[in-house]
């Protein structure tokens, strides 16, 4: 079945409950990116370094990291319809006092409350598109990913045109709107069936025993900090306004959601997910290293460039941590996100302490090795990642006593 066909089961026809999660799931990724371009007013705005500005991002993501071990504890228990709630209420809380803080040191806290709030949503509402959504888990991927390369492209243009005022009015605009996804997950989403069995705190760490998940998060982790050196230190050495930066990365937002969604598939279709993932992987690194010893106009370049390999990427990502391991879909994806996000948090605290130590082109020379280290470790753990990760068949399955495509 096309995912893409607007019949029934198709990605544009689903149930309002997704819509509305999906929606949020929009608003959630716009966190992400939201910072980029107005962390040099931010660090002006409250004499922080370049370091301690960075700070916003490994805070966020550390949190984000731990506190998969947590997400599905709290979900099996709960509801996923709770779970979504209490990360959104979390989100608005921190996002509103982010935009009040006074020192850098309160900014890069509330962060950190902002990033446990987004785990808990962004962790369960995977699980919850792929439960609700009509058409299977092709049609659930895609539409997560859509929501993730919307957000990540909306993320920095509303950062760059409230953050032209002030750099506080991104963090309250993020507040309203996430306040705006709780009502529409409260009136549309009704509770799912919680599962049978309840998670542990140790099951994710568990999951990470099968060869093959552990092989594609230990892939995810190299990548990731390629990744998040592009999105969390290049705006430093961009050195635009908010408006330029903003712009910059809303054309890298969309380069990554057109070939997450559109691109991805075709390619994964016609040349096997992992010689996708392995080459662009390469390609990423090929980039990231002209991105760093270029001259403005190259540099710029590249960084747009880079969203259409970090697109496809996050698909096929995606894709083998759902499809690559017996374990349930959210206790895989909890074990896999708990190891990748650390390089998330990892890439902005080093990166400006790289160019402190050395000079401002050997960041980008660390962020293409870690590419490549990815590939590498996908062409030699191709065995383990082959199963249910070439062809990516759907096959029917039960998990929890409800009904999935294991993609």
């Amino acid at each position: 079945m096309d995912p893409f066909d607007a019949g029934a089961g198709g990605i544009l026809r689903q149930p309002k409950a997704v819509w509305a999660t999906a929606g949020a799931s929009v608003v959630a990724f716009m966190g992400i990116g939201l910072v980029d371009p107005i962390l040099p007013s931010i660090a002006k705005g409250l004499d922080a370094s370049a370091g301690q500005v960075s700070l916003l991002f490994t805070s966020y993501f550390l949190i984000t990291a731990l506190a998969m071990l947590v997400t599905g504890f709290v979900s099996s228990r709960i509801g996923g319809r709770k779970t979504l709630l209490l990360g959104l209420a979390l989100v608005v809380v921190f996002a509103g006092l982010a935009g009040t803080s006074d020192t850098v040191g309160q900014l890069v806290g509330y962060r950190a409350g902002w990033g446990l709030g987004n785990a808990l949503f962004v962790s369960t509402a995977l699980a919850v598109i792929v439960g609700a959504a009509a058409g299977g888990s092709a049609a659930a991927i895609l539409l997560y990913e859509a929501a993730l390369g919307l957000g990540m492209a909306c993320g920095p243009l509303l950062g760059a045109l409230l953050g032209d005022a002030s750099w506080r009015y991104p963090f309250f605009g993020t507040a309203f709107l996430m306040a705006i996804g709780f009502l529409c997950i409260t009136v549309f989403l009704k509770e799912q069936p919680k599962p049978a069995r309840k998670t542990s705190l140790l099951d994710p760490l568990k999951a990470l025993g099968h060869g093959g998940l552990a092989s594609a998060a230990v892939s995810a982790f190299f990548y990731n900090y390629t990744f998040f050196t592009v999105l969390a230190f290049t705006p430093f050495v961009l050195n635009m306004t908010p408006y330029k930066s903003g712009a910059v990365f809303f054309a890298w937002g969309v380069l990554l959601a057109v070939f997450s969604v559109l691109v991805a598939p075709r390619m994964q279709k016609r040349f096997g997910s992992l010689k996708v993932l392995g080459g662009s992987l390469v390609l990423l690194a090929a980039d990231v290293l002209v991105l760093g010893y270029g001259n403005h106009t190259t540099a710029i370049v590249c960084t747009i460039l880079s969203g259409a390999f970090i697109g496809v990427n996050n698909t096929v990502y995606t894709e083998l941590a759902l499809g690559v391991s017996d374990a349930p879909r959210p206790v895989a994806s909890a074990g896999y996100n708990f190891v990748r996000w650390f390089a998330a948090a990892a890439a902005p605290f080093f990166a400006p302490r790289i160019e402190e130590w050395t000079d401002v082109h050997i960041p980008f020379v660390v962020a293409a090795v870690t590419a490549v280290l990815g590939a590498a470790v996908v062409l030699v753990r191709r065995r383990a990642l082959t199963r249910d990760a070439e062809e990516l068949e759907p096959r029917h399955a039960t998990e929890d006593g409800v009904t999935v495509f294991a993609g």
